[in-house]
């Protein structure tokens, strides 16, 4: 049986990807920084134990580093070296290969690894729950605050995501190409504050901010560079860059992605349990 090393595995899609491969009968190695075996990408004395013995893995970069290749690399070649025979990377729908960030990691994927994929997701619908900043705005100020004007998303389901990560790092066949996820319709900010007030019951209303007043918000709880690199990236929604729905996740898991309106329902009845 093979053995599917999940970095990340406390996080957003990596808790979900190797429940699901556990689910599924797959041995999962679950690593994190607080975990066993505990990964840290700036410890590469921890990177050892991790990959002893995996056949694949699942890579979700380092939060907030703009520059995730001067690490990652590194780590991927050690693994290719050490057996790992499959990869597949998570990276953002904003984010092209040989891009900022990440972009330079996919650009290098296909040269290291025979099997891969790399899996573009657009922004998640769990980024208005849990711990997130907008869901601790909505709760505390009943706004949405953004950079995107009236720029559309197909926000997705991460739940969705972790499904095709499943595939790709199990299937008898790797993508090996990237895969461009999307939930199934672009909606705005405006559409999001809209939905959440039907489902949560209380007025949640979206406050347009210009990019440099995003930039200096975030600058306040995030260093400079990544501040103004998410800034950015609103900015890009503004100008209609993800405004667009994909056929990926049905063509990968045979089903159809989950729409914000059932997402919301269904996180807002786990936090009522």
């Amino acid at each position: 049986m093979t053995t599917t090393l999940v970095i990340g595995a406390t996080g957003t899609t990596g808790s979900r990807t190797a429940a699901r491969l556990a689910a599924a009968g797959h041995r999962v190695r679950a690593a994190s920084r607080g975990g066993d075996p505990r990964f840290d990408w700036y410890a590469p004395a921890t990177h050892a134990a991790a990959l002893d013995g995996a056949d694949a893995v699942y890579l979700v970069p380092p939060v907030g580093d703009t520059d995730p290749a001067a690490v990652m690399l590194p780590f991927l070649r050690r693994a290719r070296d050490a057996g790992v025979r499959r990869a597949v990377l998570l990276s953002s729908s904003a984010i092209p290969p040989g891009g900022p960030a990440v972009g330079e990691v996919h650009a290098a994927l296909p040269g290291l690894f025979d099997a891969w994929a790399v899996l573009r997701p657009s922004w998640f619908m769990q980024n208005f729950t849990g711990d997130h900043p907008h869901a601790e705005s909505i709760r505390t100020t009943g706004t949405l605050a953004s950079a995107t004007g009236t720029g559309r998303v197909a926000f997705i389901d991460a739940d969705d995501i972790a499904a095709v990560a499943a595939h790709a790092l199990t299937a008898g066949d790797a993508p090996n190409r990237d895969l461009v996820l999307t939930g199934p319709e672009a909606l705005g900010y405006d559409d999001i504050a809209a939905v959440l007030t039907e489902v949560t019951g209380r007025r949640v209303t979206h406050r347009r901010l210009s990019c440099e007043q995003l930039r200096e918000r975030l600058a306040t709880r995030l260093p400079a560079e990544f501040a103004a690199l998410l800034a950015a990236l609103d900015r890009t929604v503004a100008e209609g860059a993800e405004d667009r729905t994909t056929g990926e996740v049905q063509a990968l898991t045979g089903r159809p992605p989950a729409c914000f309106r059932t997402v919301a329902a269904r996180e807002l009845a786990r936090a009522d349990r």
